[in-house]
């Protein structure tokens, strides 16, 4: 149990080192780390553990990350791998915030930060043909998500209502 919860902390804090712009960003490293890496899980009990952290409030890595925790290691992995989530960031937040601010402006710094930014745009494309196949399952489906794409564009609402209409949908209809 304890090499388990260890392999937990140090696979989110990986991805919360490695990982940069925001919570989705964060979605393919977890995936590999999980799925492929570790095998504690299949594409699609990945899929059910990024779908069940859609759905309650807050960042989304962080529900990832305690939804497979106790997945693998209940209660105990689930505070183990937040704190692999959290930790690291808020430390390196704490030692590298004063550096940022003295570099902020400098063209080489504004350089690499577009680059980043471009990795992250393709990894969340990445995202979405790998979740793609487990969470569209037929017409549907494909149906509900390019609704609930054009309702978030068009109408601006808000995620969560997003996410519970779809829920409430899902349980009436699919």
């Amino acid at each position: 149990m304890l090499m388990k919860l260890a392999q937990l902390f140090w696979a989110f804090s990986k991805v919360s080192i490695l990982g940069y712009g925001g919570g989705p960003s964060l979605i393919p490293l977890v995936e590999t780390e999980v799925v492929d890496v570790y095998k504690w899980l299949t594409a699609q009990e990945f899929t059910d553990a990024l779908a069940t952290g859609y759905a309650l409030p807050g960042p989304i890595a962080t529900k990832t990350a305690a939804v497979v925790g106790y997945k693998v290691a209940g209660f105990w992995g689930s505070l183990v791998a937040t704190l692999g989530m959290v930790l690291p960031t808020a430390f390196l937040i704490l030692v590298l915030y004063q550096t940022l601010v003295s570099l902020n402006g400098n063209p080489k710094v504004e350089g690499v930060l577009k680059g980043i930014r471009a990795v992250v745009i393709a990894l969340l494309i990445m995202v979405v043909f790998d979740l793609w196949p487990s969470s569209i399952s037929g017409l549907p489906t494909l149906a509900l998500a390019a609704l609930t794409l054009v309702a978030l564009v068009v109408t601006h609402i808000h995620p969560a209502i997003a996410i519970v209409a779809g829920a409430v949908i899902g349980y009436m209809f699919l």
